[in-house]
């Protein structure tokens, strides 16, 4: 209901399309997966490939791009964030199914916090071909709150449109994690089986310091395989960066999100009239998520067409060029617009 409404509204000012990101993150989560068991398979301790630290959360990056730098940078995955790879679908992919050259195109998104506008700046690194930025505008979820209530005038529901054409309405689904995207969960489960043929079925997090540190392991006659921690929140962060530093880290993959509690609780969500986080909604929300049917990246019909169509197969140079980054070193001048 939600996602139509909203939907809906943004029609009622004149957005011509409105996509769901779910299809970016599926490429996300897919190059993530693939990177890591690449990783696994070319570490030594001549040359650490691991850990391999996540990279979709924008406040995380540009803090480790611009404050630790080397040593850490090495480890971050080259697979760009759900929302870069969203502007190369649109201004790439999409705008040549329409017929229109990238700067044809504006391209707005909605996320849940405010590092987002950050990343949509990344001026030395397009994200789309031809030059031309991926996201042209990033307004928050709170930003579309206010929006909604300050019009008046009655909107009709509208359905979600496809990247791929025609009028069908895609269900509403999620990936499998509990207020993000899941990265831990779905490479876990790509690398269990591909590296050790193991299959696993409901990923076991254990809470270690606080509710934003977790692990997971993956055991097989007393030895353990993989161990993997999600991270949220810079105290957890400090965290891991220290020990990474001081070569005492037991991980191999970490899912790290700048904001405690993840993505859900992002700082550009909707917030109570004294400008906290509204717990009771965010409890809601959470609960209302959960129930969302999951779909892993891997059975998506959608992203194998576009592997193909799109990218000339999954393991292709344009592949490296549409859906992975480089990282820049510690010490760089910010911007002015950056800073503003």
């Amino acid at each position: 209901d939600a996602s139509r409404r909203l939907c809906g509204f943004l029609k009622s000012l004149g957005v011509h399309y409105v996509f769901d990101t779910a299809v970016a993150a599926d490429f996300s989560i897919l190059e993530s997966q693939k990177e890591f068991v690449r990783r696994y398979q070319q570490h030594s301790e001549e040359e650490p490939a691991l850990p391999m630290l996540t990279s979709a959360c924008p406040g995380w990056v540009r803090y480790a791009e611009r404050v630790l730098g080397h040593p850490v940078t090495p480890h971050l995955c080259t697979a760009k964030s759900p929302q870069q790879i969203m502007g190369s679908l649109v201004k790439d992919y999409f705008a040549r199914r329409q017929n229109l050259s990238p700067d044809q195109i504006f391209h707005v998104i909605v996320a849940p916090c405010y590092d987002k506008k950050l990343e949509a700046l990344r001026e030395d690194l397009p994200t789309a071909c031809h030059g031309s930025r991926g996201a042209d505008c990033v307004l928050t979820s709170g930003e579309v709150v206010q929006m909604m209530e300050q019009n008046d005038h009655t909107v009709k529901d509208a359905a979600v449109d496809t990247l791929f054409g025609g009028p069908k309405e895609e269900e509403v689904r999620r990936h499998d994690g509990a207020s993000s995207d899941g990265y831990l969960a779905h490479v876990f489960r790509h690398a269990a089986k591909q590296l050790f043929d193991e299959d696993v079925g409901e990923v076991t997090y254990r809470t270690l310091r606080n509710k934003d540190f977790q692990e997971v392991t993956l055991e097989k006659n007393g030895e353990v395989l993989l161990r993997f921690a999600a991270a949220y929140g810079f105290r957890n962060i400090q965290n891991v960066v220290l020990k990474l530093k001081k070569g005492r880290f037991p991980y191999h993959f970490v899912e790290v999100l700048a904001c405690a509690g993840g993505c859900l609780s992002g700082r550009g969500q909707a917030q109570t009239e004294d400008g906290r986080a509204d717990k009771a909604l965010l409890r809601q929300m959470e609960g209302i998520y959960a129930d969302i049917p999951v779909r892993p990246p891997e059975t998506s019909a959608h992203v194998q067409e576009l592997y193909q169509e799109w990218l000339d197969g999954a393991d292709s140079p344009r592949v490296q060029e549409a859906l992975h980054t480089m990282y820049q070193g510690a010490g760089l001048p910010a911007g002015s617009r950056d800073i503003k």
